[in-house]
């Protein structure tokens, strides 16, 4: 019975590593990265600088920017739950 739920367990696991790439999931960018991956996130945005400032931020702490131009913050937690004074979202 163990050895069953350790394999269920283990698939699981390899089917999110295949879902998510390690590099969505958060954590595993180098600070260099961050510039690159926030200019990619913010291109579509009229607020391009505060987009830039508060993301290169974001990354910087937490290692992980979401992939897309917009949304997706779920999968980077740390990005996604940094919040302001205000309880707003910090990160773009």
């Amino acid at each position: 019975m163990a050895a069953k739920r350790v394999s269920v367990l283990l698939l699981a696991l390899l089917l999110l590593a295949v879902a998510f790439p390690a590099e969505v999931m958060g954590g595993n960018l180098r600070p260099s990265e961050c510039s690159p991956k926030c200019a990619s996130r913010c291109s579509r945005t009229q607020y391009k600088k505060a987009c830039l400032t508060f993301c290169n931020k974001c990354c910087a702490k937490c290692l992980c920017v979401p992939p897309g131009f917009y949304g997706n913050k779920g999968a980077c937690p740390c990005y996604n739950n940094w919040k302001t004074k205000e309880g707003g979202p910090k990160c773009p």
